[in-house]
């Protein structure tokens, strides 16, 4: 196990006057915080015994009924409720997933890059990678086909089809239609990690990959990006041979997520809170999104490579040749900017010139302001400087 090179940096960014553009936070500005504070009201007054006491290990039952629905009519998942496990976030669903369907030198397949925290969930239980050829629609269909023979026994692959992270790529729909096609085939199941698939910005992503195959999938979603992080409230929903042992592994972790959360975020969603609030959130990152697109163009060097996320929280950048990320790091948080560099994202073969941006904790002016700083940092180096312009 090793500590996370972006919770490391965070520790960093906490130092007065950095502008960071490195952790995944979603914007505080977005936290609904007077409904969560009359909900938490609404729940104490009427059920302060049940929302204080233990609590069931797979979930406060209506919203785990809502958790169903909404999956159904927002992406096409039939799921009962009783397929659905309530997480203390979707990164314990990731651990959970890891503790069933990992075992020590098992192949488990993953996207390049993909999210570190994935890799950090799943390494403790030791099994062996397996990059799958990516490009800027996400995994190739064929490397999967190729899987049976290149990483025999292959477990499960990782997958984030919505806004990855870190890339910000989203998979089209006939990429999503030819994967689960080539998984089928080859008989490999999938675990879709989507917690960036509400943040679209003119037009939703569509139906899901557990839509397609709801026996080989497991599905991850979460109320950190959407609501707030800091309650830790997250779900997996689970085909129903598996469900038990998931449901095991989550009563040896931690017995259940905090019943008192997930009772106030019931109380918030149950009557269509989030059709209204999300819009906002939209709205918001898009602005972001468009502030960072034009200062990167602005103010990076020739030879740089990005594209403008259609949604999500990240721009990924790929350096000129020559420019190492992490080596820059240093230099770029002396100037007063933070980053996270690409390499800790790749399972094998990382790559030396790619980092990841991250758009929406910052305003449009802080977003600018950064960006311009980091540009100095660039130009600097490809120039020979090693200090930043003043």
């Amino acid at each position: 196990m090793n500590p996370s090179i972006i919770r490391e940096i965070l520790k960093v960014t906490e130092k007065p006057g950095i502008l960071s553009m490195a952790g995944g936070l979603p914007s505080a500005d977005t936290f609904p915080v007077e409904e969560l504070k009359a909900a938490c009201e609404r729940v104490l007054t009427n059920n302060p015994r049940e929302a204080l006491q233990y609590a069931a290990s797979e979930g406060f039952a209506p919203l785990r009924e809502w958790a169903a629905a909404r999956v159904k009519e927002q992406l096409g998942i039939e799921a009962s409720p009783d397929q659905v496990l309530i997480t203390s976030g979707s990164q314990q669903g990731l651990d959970l997933v890891g503790k069933i369907l990992c075992d020590a030198g098992a192949p488990v397949a993953v996207e390049t890059p993909t999210y570190l925290g994935a890799l950090q969930a799943f390494t403790p239980y030791e099994p062996m990678f397996v990059s799958l050829k990516s490009d800027a629609d996400g995994p190739d269909p064929e490397a999967v086909r190729a899987l049976p023979q290149l990483a025999p026994g292959t477990r499960f692959m990782y997958l984030l089809p919505n806004y990855q992270n870190p890339t910000g790529r989203v998979m089209p729909q006939a990429r999503r239609d030819a994967l689960i096609a080539a998984a089928q085939s080859a008989g490999i199941p999938f675990v879709e990690d989507n917690p960036y698939g509400d943040l679209w910005f003119d037009e939703d992503p569509g139906l899901s990959l557990v839509s397609r195959w709801a026996e080989g999938g497991i599905y991850l979603g979460s109320f950190s990006k959407i609501l707030t992080p800091g309650f830790r409230l997250g779900f997996l929903i689970a085909p129903k041979p598996l469900y038990p042992k998931l449901l095991q592994a989550k009563q040896a972790a931690d017995l259940h997520t905090p019943g008192f959360n997930q009772r106030v975020v019931y109380e918030v969603v149950k009557d269509g809170f989030l059709d209204r609030h999300i819009p906002s959130i939209r709205a918001l990152y898009k602005a972001n999104r468009d502030a960072m697109a034009e200062a990167l163009q602005q103010h990076l060097p020739e030879g740089c490579e990005w594209r403008s996320p259609k949604g999500g929280m990240f721009f990924w950048i790929r350096l000129p040749e020559g420019l190492d990320a992490m080596a820059m790091l240093p230099t770029a948080v002396d100037a007063g900017i933070a980053y996270v560099p690409g390499s800790a994202f790749f399972a094998h073969d990382p790559d030396p010139r790619a980092l990841r941006l991250s758009f929406v904790t910052l305003t449009p002016d802080r977003i600018r302001e950064g960006v311009a700083i980091l540009g100095r940092v660039l130009n600097d180096a490809l120039n020979g400087s090693h200090a930043p312009t003043p």
